[in-house]
Protein backbone atom coordinates (compact mmCIF):
# COMPACT_ATOMS: atom_id res chain seq x y z
CA UNK A 1 0.00 0.00 0.00
CA UNK A 2 2.32 3.27 0.90
CA UNK A 3 5.54 3.51 1.44
CA UNK A 4 7.62 2.53 4.29
CA UNK A 5 7.54 5.57 7.25
CA UNK A 6 11.19 6.52 7.19
CA UNK A 7 12.77 9.55 6.68
CA UNK A 8 12.41 10.89 3.16
CA UNK A 9 9.35 8.95 2.01
CA UNK A 10 8.47 9.29 -1.31
CA UNK A 11 5.10 8.64 -2.77
CA UNK A 12 4.37 8.48 -6.41
CA UNK A 13 1.38 11.11 -7.76
CA UNK A 14 -1.42 7.99 -8.01
CA UNK A 15 -0.52 6.87 -4.59
CA UNK A 16 -0.51 10.25 -3.19
CA UNK A 17 -3.84 10.53 -4.88
CA UNK A 18 -5.41 7.22 -4.36
CA UNK A 19 -3.98 7.21 0.00
CA UNK A 20 -4.68 10.95 0.35
CA UNK A 21 -6.93 10.96 3.15
CA UNK A 22 -4.51 8.65 4.87
CA UNK A 23 -1.18 10.64 3.86
CA UNK A 24 -2.90 13.73 5.64
CA UNK A 25 -3.60 12.50 8.89
CA UNK A 26 0.25 10.67 8.76
CA UNK A 27 1.68 14.80 8.04
CA UNK A 28 -1.06 15.94 10.55
CA UNK A 29 0.97 12.98 13.03
CA UNK A 30 4.79 14.82 12.34
CA UNK A 31 5.84 12.74 9.13
CA UNK A 32 6.80 14.28 5.92
CA UNK A 33 6.28 12.75 2.41
CA UNK A 34 7.97 13.73 -0.95
CA UNK A 35 4.97 13.68 -4.10
CA UNK A 36 6.99 12.59 -7.02
CA UNK A 37 6.05 11.93 -10.81
CA UNK A 38 8.98 9.78 -12.63
CA UNK A 39 11.35 10.05 -10.52
CA UNK A 40 11.13 13.89 -9.94
CA UNK A 41 9.80 15.66 -6.40
CA UNK A 42 6.97 17.45 -7.31
CA UNK A 43 6.00 18.55 -3.76
CA UNK A 44 6.78 17.89 -0.06
CA UNK A 45 3.63 16.98 2.55
CA UNK A 46 4.61 17.81 5.69
CA UNK A 47 3.19 18.76 9.21
CA UNK A 48 2.10 22.10 10.11
CA UNK A 49 4.96 24.24 11.99
CA UNK A 50 3.85 24.36 15.77
CA UNK A 51 1.53 26.93 16.59
CA UNK A 52 2.54 30.63 18.12
CA UNK A 53 1.22 31.27 21.85
CA UNK A 54 -1.59 32.43 21.87
CA UNK A 55 -1.99 36.14 22.15
CA UNK A 56 -3.16 38.18 25.35
CA UNK A 57 -4.83 41.10 24.92
CA UNK A 58 -3.35 43.62 27.72
CA UNK A 59 -0.18 41.98 27.85
CA UNK A 60 1.61 45.31 26.50
CA UNK A 61 -0.87 46.99 28.66
CA UNK A 62 1.47 49.87 30.42
CA UNK A 63 4.52 49.20 28.52
CA UNK A 64 4.17 51.30 25.58
CA UNK A 65 3.94 54.96 24.91
CA UNK A 66 2.39 57.24 21.95
CA UNK A 67 3.90 60.87 21.46
CA UNK A 68 0.89 63.90 22.76
CA UNK A 69 1.05 64.84 19.08
CA UNK A 70 0.76 61.39 17.98
CA UNK A 71 -2.59 62.27 15.82
CA UNK A 72 -1.29 65.82 14.34
CA UNK A 73 -0.57 66.21 10.57
CA UNK A 74 1.79 68.90 10.28
CA UNK A 75 0.66 71.73 8.59
CA UNK A 76 3.55 71.49 5.63
CA UNK A 77 1.56 67.74 5.17
CA UNK A 78 -1.90 69.31 4.99
CA UNK A 79 -0.76 72.07 2.68
CA UNK A 80 0.45 69.51 0.34
CA UNK A 81 -2.70 67.27 0.57
CA UNK A 82 -5.23 70.06 0.30
CA UNK A 83 -3.22 70.81 -2.74
CA UNK A 84 -1.61 73.79 -2.23
CA UNK A 85 2.22 72.80 -1.70
CA UNK A 86 4.93 71.16 -3.94
CA UNK A 87 4.51 67.90 -2.86
CA UNK A 88 7.81 65.58 -1.21
CA UNK A 89 10.81 64.40 -2.70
Amino acid sequence: MLATDAPGRQVGVREFRDHLTTLLREAAAGQSVLITAHGKVLAELRPPPPSAAPRRPGALRGQIRMAADFDATPDEVLDVMEGGGEGVG
